[in-house]
């Protein structure tokens, strides 16, 4: 039976926008971002891809190289919609490390210049950045010697880079906050400046408050959520920065659990532990500092919440990869919109040496519904 060549042509039309329309919704209900911390620009790695002492410019890229190479076709033709970084861009400027000037231009070497991700749509994906304790002291100064005293390079780079329209010639860290927020496909991430202390969350409430409560939310620090008194204001004396107390200063919030920066850290977990159960929508802490692959459940002090927690790898700090460059790894997150589940990869981005090919690591999922 000899076909209508009208028909023909009018059915492959139909298929082929059925197909479209169902790749859209695919890419529509899906994202994907990656998510790293502690890049440390500064530093040296021991050993890496079988050199001695490599700097934190050529790991940091040999990472980001493996990161260009998520093609479409192994997200399932959704790309990445953002790299989010958590701190530590620049190390601290102690015994002989590099200024916090050359370390931030080394970031945007990498982390901009030889930056190639793309969305689904082909436009650039976006770059998330909050800063890290070893950022924040090089900018306010530190209880040890530094060279030189203050460098705010790294804090007024995520400054520029997070809120373009607002470029200062000096930073001020009471002025000058680095939090922010995001909204993709229906889910709202809050980004934070190292610790959801007191100060941190007035300002998430005023943002939290035209979230609807059935809107998922993800926050993004520095610091672990049992956070450590060191980054809290020093509650003694001049309340300053010195060699005695060796409390950083890092945060607004004055230390509340004693006197002492090897005490612990009860009331201001407490109060954070507090905020959560009152806004249960939020549903994962993602975070760096400790440098290593991890998926687990922040509870707090009296263990009253179920917070989901992911920690990350460093690539120049890594608690585990510093032993097993094999190890070295970020996190793919994928978010399926329509079921509501997260489901976190971790990619060994060096398992197979002087490649930029990458294996899988570690798994979990976690519902934000």
């Amino acid at each position: 039976m000899k076909m209508n060549k009208k028909y023909f042509f009018a059915t492959a039309l139909l298929l082929l926008i059925t197909s479209e329309i169902a790749t859209a919704q695919i890419k529509d209900s899906v994202i994907n971002f990656l998510f790293t911390s502690d890049v440390h620009f500064g530093l040296t790695k021991d050993v890496f891809r079988g050199k001695n002492d490599v700097p934190a410019k050529e790991v940091d890229l040999a990472m980001m190289q493996v990161m260009n190479q998520l093609s479409k076709n192994q997200l399932q033709g959704n790309g990445i919609d953002a790299l989010v970084i958590t701190g530590d861009i620049a190390n601290r400027m102690e015994k002989g490390i590099q200024s916090a000037t050359t370390s931030w231009n080394q970031f945007k070497e990498v982390f901009i210049d030889s930056n190639h991700l793309k969305k689904a749509d082909g436009s650039n994906a976006e770059l998330w950045v909050v800063p890290g304790n070893h950022d924040m002291s090089n900018a306010i100064g530190f209880h040890r010697p530094m060279e030189p005293k203050k460098d705010p390079a790294s804090m007024m780079g995520i400054y520029h880079l997070m809120f373009p329209k607002n470029q200062v010639t000096t930073f001020d860290s009471t002025l000058h906050r680095i939090h922010y927020s995001r909204d993709i496909k229906g889910v709202h991430f809050i980004f934070l400046s190292l610790y959801p202390d007191s100060a941190e969350r007035v300002w998430m409430e005023y943002d939290l408050k035209n979230i609807a409560s059935t809107t998922p939310v993800l926050l993004f620090a520095h610091s672990i959520p049992d956070v450590e008194p060191r980054f809290f204001q020093n509650p003694n004396g001049l309340h300053d920065i010195n060699d005695e107390d060796k409390f950083e200063n890092l945060v607004p919030e004055m230390y509340k659990d004693g006197k002492d920066v090897k005490g612990e850290t009860t009331i201001e977990q407490n109060e954070f532990a507090d905020f959560i159960s009152k806004h249960s929508n939020i549903k994962v802490y993602f975070h760096g500092h400790e440098n290593w692959t991890e998926y687990y459940q922040y509870r707090g002090p009296k263990n009253t919440i179920n917070l989901n927690s992911i920690r990350t790898d460093s690539p120049m700090k890594g608690r585990i990869s510093v032993k097993d460059e094999k190890k070295l790894a970020f996190e793919l997150v994928s978010i399926n919109i329509n079921t509501g589940l997260l489901t976190v990869k971790e990619v060994l981005w060096n398992a197979n040496l002087n490649t930029h090919a990458f294996a899988w690591g570690q798994q979990a999922n976690f519902n934000l519904k």
